[in-house]
């Protein structure tokens, strides 16, 4: 293929401090030399990086034959792959700019909307009403005691952030007292405290602040030994523009923990490990992932069509003991560690190549003769 020809992606990403870090550099890399096998030439840039009256880019490029990193001028992208998470920073604001400045070049996703915008549209749509706990915006205490009213227990969590920050969870254990634990914004375990039912409302406004919560229904997500315990489905666009599920991941939380992220403590084991704990039939397990597979590629496939171009999708899901399936929150840019931890190395070594594969069957798309 001669190199004029050659589809280009550019991954955009943001620092994550004034030092120029970049978080996830070792799946760029990963992606770089994926992308080389198949004909897609990539680099990474933020928005910082940018220079409009240029028309350029001072680019981060990855040599695989040095295993160097180097800047390099380069025109805009064929193709842009949007990897860039919600932070307060002076940087996230150059973004916003970026995005507007730049909505006519090809992003492979668009940003998805806070947990309630996603939740409304999902709740609206009779297919996945049962698998949605009862969620609430908390402006006021009522709206707690209105969902405690029908569950012992309650989430309480921000509308935005990923991570499992800034999480409460409340349980009533007797008709006067309240169990609370969570964790801090900076991740930090709250051990568990009983609070009166007097002195709860005072707590939760203090926690909540000025900032924009939910209440969210607890399920019953405990295992045997007392840890919480989530599934990471992670559904992404193929080589033929189609959803497919790339692989699902148990995550179990630290003791003392009411979330099971890993960046909080939490590790990964398989799907099938963990439905086992459940004593379910092999037959019944079987039955679970295929509801959990069906109705994530569906809601992938909603929000594309309500929120524009998506490309991958993690789904955070809980499976009661009953085997019933809830989706707790959706992460339209999922890390992959996940499936290295759980040993799944296809299922990693498949979400770094698939966001390629699907990023030149859209090139081709596009410069297909209409």
């Amino acid at each position: 293929m001669n190199v004029l020809s050659q589809p280009v992606l550019g991954i955009l990403t943001l620092y994550m401090n004034e030092k120029k870090q970049l978080e996830e550099r070792h799946i760029y890399q990963k992606m770089i030399v994926e992308g080389q096998k198949i004909g897609l030439d990539i680099f990474v840039f933020t928005p910082m990086d940018v220079y409009d009256d240029k028309k350029k880019i001072y680019s981060l490029q990855y040599d695989p034959k040095t295993k160097r990193w180097s800047r390099k001028w380069r025109s805009f992208p064929h193709l842009i792959f949007d990897r860039c998470r919600i932070q307060k920073s002076k940087r996230f604001e150059q973004l916003v700019k970026f995005r507007s400045r730049y909505a006519n070049l090809t992003f492979l996703n668009r940003p998805l909307r806070d947990k309630w915008t996603v939740y409304t549209l999902l709740s609206h749509k009779p297919r996945f009403k049962r698998h949605l706990p009862e969620t609430k915006t908390f402006q006021t205490m009522n709206d707690v005691y209105k969902i405690m009213r029908s569950h012992p227990s309650v989430y309480i969590k921000p509308m935005q952030g990923t991570g499992g920050r800034g999480i409460l969870r409340v349980d009533r254990i007797s008709p006067d007292f309240y169990l609370l634990q969570g964790r801090k914004l900076n991740r930090e375990i709250i051990p568990a405290q009983k609070v009166h039912k007097a002195k709860l409302g005072s707590y939760l406004m203090r926690w909540k602040a000025k900032k924009r919560y939910l209440v969210q229904q607890g399920i019953e997500i405990k295992l045997p030994n007392g840890r919480v315990h989530d599934y990471r489905m992670l559904v992404q666009k193929n080589g033929s523009g189609h959803w497919e599920v790339t692989g699902c991941v148990g995550r179990v939380g630290p003791p003392r923990s009411v979330t099971s992220n890993l960046h909080g403590g939490g590790h990964a084991v398989s799907m099938s490990t963990l439905l086992k704990q459940y004593a379910h039939s092999e037959e019944k397990r079987n039955e679970i992932r295929r509801t959990a597979e069906k109705l994530s590629l569906d809601i992938a496939a909603t929000l594309e069509a309500n929120y524009g171009a998506l490309c991958e999708l993690a789904l955070d899901l809980a499976i009661d003991p009953s085997g019933s399936v809830y989706v707790l929150e959706v992460n339209p840019k999922p890390a992959r560690e996940v499936f290295i931890q759980s040993g799944d190395s296809d299922a990693y070594r498949t979400a770094i190549v698939r966001p390629l594969e699907y990023a030149l069957w859209m090139h081709k798309q596009r410069a297909a003769p209409s």
